[in-house]
């Protein structure tokens, strides 16, 4: 029993490294072959987006072009947590995606 308790407090030290680690990561988006780009961290959180001055006269086609290079970037930081977290799971025993 005490062993258990030393490897979840160990876990949960793991876990809190892994949850800052994610937070100073940066993962990028973009669309319409970079004109628009999405930079957001680890923790899903989006930090800046830069947009080719060209496309200020279409509205319309930035408005798509934003909402694609931020949903690849929140893809990449989904991925890239879900990489750690295996990471720190691994050879626990623990069927995939149950944490």
């Amino acid at each position: 029993m005490q062993n258990q308790m030393k490897m979840i407090q160990r876990m949960q030290s793991r876990l809190a490294k892994v949850q800052a680690d994610l937070e100073g990561e940066q993962v990028e988006g973009s669309a319409g072959g970079g004109a628009v780009r999405a930079i957001a961290n680890g923790q899903q959180r989006l930090l800046s987006m830069t947009i080719d001055p060209e496309l200020a006269g279409d509205l319309e086609m930035l408005q798509d072009l934003v909402v694609a290079a931020v949903n690849e970037a929140m893809e990449r930081a989904r991925e890239l947590a879900a990489g750690r977290m295996q990471e720190l799971t691994a050879g626990l025993g623990l069927p995939p995606g149950l944490i």
